[in-house]
């Protein structure tokens, strides 16, 4: 886990409130048909020197629990990876939480060459079970190159690097409906005050103003952690990250309290409070954005993937579907909020470390980037690589925030208490969003389930 430091993010702010709603447009290509054992160049990325071994013969097998279009994209930089140092590469499909997938691998004497973790802990957890190889040399030093030290830091244990983060996330966002807001006479908030009275001013015209995947708890999560950066700061968000500050601290019930000022109004979410809660992740974008001026809501909170999903509407990014960075809470700075997937070696052998030197490049990076639904946290990556302005205007502002960003909490904590469907963080914030008048009560519940967690 990174313990982070220095400023907070007033420049990603101003930047993306400038430039998020621009129209998208064409651009960016993906990698090269270079089949030689060395990398090329014109495929939207910087010369990173990158070399890799001739692997003809090899097989290897890289396992993540990304389906659909991730899968597809994913695999297209796989080929690119055949294609340059002849080796075979078959993507396993795995169960989330991959952890639990690894380990009955591994008992079974077959584990995969490569996995994709999603969470600081799982990388943690491997470690500790000794499951996970260090990286070597030549990714070390692809990594050293085109990585900020909060990226590098997010994949090392105890000194030791372990990850590259491949694909990243930036979750402070905000998608809305241009024609709701337009027929609301709305405009863009840039405070959570604001943020609430544009809801009320959207509501008023008939239209509901906000749709939340109360039935996905992860997206709970992130709500709550967005106002607690913004509200409390980095210094007890890393703490509490870390359970060096307990779930009962007044910090904790004054975000609580700041999220029941939306969640505690029916009216303002798209079902009330039992349709959001019967509400899974996709569904609450997508009924953002069909309907046109009368979709069943008018804004939708989550991170940049959150594109794929509007792009199967129909609603054009940059016209039909706008976005905005999650307003400041309180006072405090527009938040920036990150999350990812690192590759980790589970074997020895070369194959496993140049597939991991490999997605340390910018030109493995520009393969999916062209496709659209990612967002890569190297930072030698052409910005020309990304499809359309507002996935560039994305990256730009994560790449800027440097070292200065936050990973998502609960992917830092126990996969018990922060990623399990049903229970712990999850569960909690579910039953909050039921009741949003409990904060005493769902802190006792956050507290009580984190102890266990973290004493496990």
């Amino acid at each position: 886990m990174r313990q982070g430091k220095g400023r907070t993010l007033r420049l990603v702010a101003v930047t993306a409130l400038a430039v998020l709603t621009a129209a998208a447009c064409g651009g960016g290509n993906g990698g090269t048909d270079d089949d030689r054992p060395s990398a090329g160049i014109g495929d939207g990325s910087a010369d990173s020197g990158l070399t890799l071994p001739s692997l003809k013969g090899q097989r290897l097998e890289v396992a993540a629990v990304w389906t659909g279009p991730e899968q597809t994209n994913f695999t297209r930089v796989l080929k690119e990876f055949e294609k340059r140092t002849g080796a075979t590469v078959t993507f396993v499909p795995a169960q989330d939480p991959i952890v639990n997938f690894l380990g009955t691998k591994i008992a079974g004497g077959s584990p995969p060459d490569v996995a994709m973790l999603p969470q600081v802990g799982a990388i943690r957890q491997a470690v500790a079970r000794k499951w996970l190889r260090p990286l070597g040399p030549e990714a070390k030093a692809q990594l050293a190159a085109h990585y900020g030290k909060g990226w590098q830091d997010l994949g090392t244990v105890d000194g030791t690097p372990y990850g590259v983060y491949f694909k990243a996330a930036n979750k402070s966002l905000v998608w809305y409906n241009s024609a709701a807001f337009e027929n609301a006479g709305a405009s863009e908030p840039k405070s959570w005050k604001e943020l609430i009275s544009t809801a009320e001013t959207i509501s008023a015209s008939g239209v509901t103003p906000v749709s939340v995947g109360g039935a996905d708890g992860w997206t709970l999560t992130d709500w709550f952690e967005n106002v607690y950066l913004s509200q409390a700061g980095p210094d007890k968000y890393d703490r509490l990250a870390r359970h060096e500050l307990k779930w009962t601290d007044p910090s904790v019930a004054k975000a609580l309290t700041t999220l029941a000022e939306l969640f505690g109004k029916p009216s303002l979410l798209a079902g009330g409070t039992n349709g959001a809660l019967q509400t899974e992740f996709p569904v609450s974008v997508s009924q953002t954005f069909t309907g046109g001026d009368q979709a069943k809501a008018a804004m939708v909170f989550e991170g940049d993937f959150s594109a794929v999903n509007i792009a199967e509407t129909g609603a054009k990014i940059g016209t039909d579907a706008k976005v905005f960075p999650f307003p400041a809470v309180a006072g405090g700075t527009a938040p920036v909020v990150t999350g990812g997937d690192a590759a980790v070696a589970l074997k020895d052998g070369k194959g496993a470390q140049a597939l991991l030197t490999f997605l340390a490049s910018p030109e493995a990076a520009a393969i999916w980037a062209a496709e659209g639904g990612f967002l890569s946290p190297n930072k030698s990556l052409d910005k020309a690589a990304y499809p359309n302005d507002v996935q560039r205007t994305i990256a730009t502002a994560l790449i800027g925030a440097g070292d200065d960003f936050r990973f998502d909490m609960s992917d830092q904590m126990p996969q018990a208490f922060g990623g399990t469907p049903g229970k712990g963080e999850w569960k909690a914030l579910q039953d909050f969003l039921k009741n949003p008048k409990d904060v005493s009560g769902t802190q006792a519940k956050l507290e009580a389930e984190a102890v266990k967690a973290y004493k496990d």
